[in-house]
């Protein structure tokens, strides 16, 4: 089992007593402003975080498993948390839940927070963060479980799906079914790195038969349907030539796919459409939107079962295989 860091290694860093160290990092005003500092900057490069369980129950975690996504604006969070809400329902844990806003200073803020309350299991969604959150996962005592994505160097246990690949696959799925001037459209750019991979990945399968992106729109405010269809027609405006958009989300191809209905546009004939995630909001449409599944439930519940499991030092790494469905828009 990982031996979480203490008080008495910052302590031991800055060269001051254990107790020195403890009324520093609660700001006592006896302790003096430089050796505040100090103390500070060595808990931060440490990744030390202080236990906010206060007596006998120091040493022991509480029945929470702490978890941090970046938005909960959208169903594509939510429905992570419901894989894990099925799993932990007939357990002792339960979930809450911090949302850093795809900030990974704000990320980090929430951990801190989360992890001094000794949690039993942290679950968080993404490989990127600052060092110091990098660190404070690192010397966690509890289980910590990366979720969502596969592409980086993950601090622990990681569950999730290659985004690289899923671009990759989605244009040469395009290919196939004989697109060649293509679009991309994509959202929160460049804050949400999964969405940066794939359209990473989709260059890459363009480039594997020598295409190139016709246009692109790299959007850096959130996805909507509203803004979906506001950036298809500003592209189709530029470029009145493509024959297939990729989007960052489902969310935006349905908006784009609302615009295409208003312009009396044929889908597939005059453009095709393709989103990501799988998201309910497809369900109803008038045609079936060509799409990714995404494994979001599946990723939930097995982060949850890993969590259970306990296990703070055998690392698991899974990678799920996401499923495209062509639809009616391809």
């Amino acid at each position: 089992m990982t031996k979480g860091l203490n008080l008495k290694d910052v302590a031991k860093l800055v060269g001051v007593s254990e107790m020195t160290a403890s009324r520093a990092l609660r700001g006592a005003p006896d302790v003096s402003a430089t050796t505040r500092k100090k103390v500070e900057d060595a808990a931060r490069n440490l990744g030390y975080v202080p236990n906010r369980i206060a007596g006998s129950l120091s040493s022991q975690s509480v029945n929470l498993v702490a978890i941090v996504v970046p938005s909960l604006s959208s169903y594509v969070f939510p429905e992570v948390l419901s894989g894990l809400n099925s799993v932990l329902r007939d357990s002792p844990l339960k979930p809450v839940v911090g949302v850093s806003g795809y900030d990974l200073v704000e990320e980090e803020s929430v951990i801190r927070e989360m992890l001094s309350w000794r949690p039993s299991g942290l679950v968080i969604a993404g490989l990127e963060h600052t060092e110091t959150t990098r660190n404070m996962l690192r010397n966690a005592s509890c289980p910590v479980v990366e979720i969502m994505d596969t592409d980086g160097d993950p601090v622990r246990h990681c569950v999730g799906i290659s985004h690289m690949d899923a671009g990759r696959d989605m244009a040469r799925k395009i290919v196939a079914q004989g697109y060649r001037k293509i679009g991309f459209i994509g959202t929160k750019m460049p804050q949400d790195y999964r969405a940066i991979k794939r359209f990473k990945g989709f260059k890459e399968g363009l480039a594997e038969v020598g295409l190139t992106l016709l246009d692109q729109e790299l959007f850096p405010g959130g996805s909507s349907i509203s803004r979906g269809r506001k950036l298809t027609a500003e592209v189709l405006e530029r470029s009145p030539d493509l024959d297939c958009l990729y989007y960052s989300s489902d969310v935006m191809s349905v908006g784009g796919y609302m615009h295409c209905l208003a312009e009396g546009l044929s889908i597939p004939n005059d453009i095709a459409l393709a989103g990501f995630n799988n998201l309910e909001t497809l369900n109803g449409l008038p045609i079936e939107l060509a799409t990714t599944d995404a494994c979001r439930r599946d990723i939930g519940m097995r982060a949850a079962e890993i969590i259970l499991l306990g296990e703070t030092k055998n690392w698991v790494f899974e990678k799920l295989s996401p499923k495209i469905t062509l639809g009616e828009s391809l």
